[in-house]
C-alpha cells in the first residue's frame, strides 16, 4: 500500500480556483491510478476524477468536467487536482486514492488519504 497526504485546500470565493495535491510515499507511485474524490456533509462520497498511471487516460464526473483538471508528476510522487470557476456546490472534503485500476468505484481504490477541506463561499 502506498500513503497518501492531501494539500492545498482552503476557502475560496465562488469563481476562484485551487489547486490540491496529494503527495505519496514510496516507490510504487507510478503503478497505480489515482482518483479524487469527494464528499460533502452529510451526503455521500462521490467520484471527481481519476488518472491512469502514466497521464495518458482522464476521466471526469460530468460535474467537474471542463472545470477541474487531474495530472501527475512520478518523479515527484504527487498528484494534482486544479479546480477552476469553482461553485458553492464544490464545497466538500477532498480524498485522494490509489488503486490497481481505472474505475470510478470508490471501493476499488485501496489507499486513502486523510482528506483536504474545500469550502466555497457564494
Amino acid at each position: 500500500q502506498v500513503q497518501l497526504v492531501e494539500s492545498g485546500g482552503g476557502l475560496v470565493q465562488a469563481g476562484g480556483s485551487l489547486r490540491l495535491s496529494c503527495a505519496a510515499s514510496g516507490r510504487t507511485f507510478s503503478t497505480y491510478v489515482m482518483g479524487w474524490f469527494r464528499q460533502a456533509s452529510g451526503k455521500e462520497r462521490e467520484f471527481v476524477a481519476y488518472i491512469s498511471q502514466s497521464g495518458a487516460m482522464r476521466y471526469y464526473a460530468d460535474s467537474v468536467k471542463g472545470r477541474f483538471t487531474i495530472s501527475r508528476d512520478n518523479a515527484k510522487n504527487t498528484v494534482y487536482l486544479q479546480m477552476n470557476s469553482l461553485k458553492p456546490e464544490d464545497t466538500a472534503v477532498y480524498y485522494c486514492a490509489a488503486g490497481p485500476v481505472l474505475t470510478i468505484r470508490g471501493e476499488s481504490f485501496g489507499s486513502w488519504g486523510q482528506g483536504t477541506q474545500v469550502s466555497v463561499s457564494s
